[in-house]
């Protein structure tokens, strides 16, 4: 089962689970998902989920981050989310998600310049032609 830390002793104990223990959780009756490296067990909300238990079911036993936030939940569906909270990611299975974040971000930043780029590129562009269009009309008065 999960492994637990606690580095001081005030500290409430987090256990952490490896993805492989996370794969054996994908069945009604105990149905894992890993959300933010952050691991809830959502068997007891099947029937309540607004967009169905098959919509979960999909994701049971794996990372549903990115599904997660595709749909675009609202504060307090984040917010019922932690009542359904029983640990957290292996710290050696967070890797493997970390790469695929920094390829995220800077794909992210690269097609923020190209958002400014452009746009700032065609109004250089359309400027000269003003002034050029404007230069010819004083020339042939």
């Amino acid at each position: 089962m999960g492994e637990q830390c606690n580095s001081v002793d005030n500290e409430p104990k987090v256990n952490y689970f490896s993805m492989e223990e996370i794969k054996l959780h994908n069945k009604s009756k105990s149905t894992w998902l890993v959300i933010h490296d952050k691991v809830y067990d959502v068997s007891k909300f099947l029937e309540e989920h607004p967009g169905g238990e098959e919509v979960l079911f999909e994701q049971a036993g794996g990372d549903a981050t990115e599904s997660f936030e595709d749909v675009g939940h609202s504060s307090d569906a984040r917010e019922m989310l932690k009542q359904y909270f029983i640990g957290e990611l292996d710290l050696a299975d967070r890797k493997e998600n970390s790469k695929d974040v920094l390829i995220t971000t800077s794909s992210s930043q690269s097609s923020w310049w190209t958002n400014w780029l452009i746009p700032v590129f065609a109004a250089g562009v359309v400027g000269l032609m003003y002034r050029f269009y404007l230069s010819e009309t004083r020339t042939s008065s």
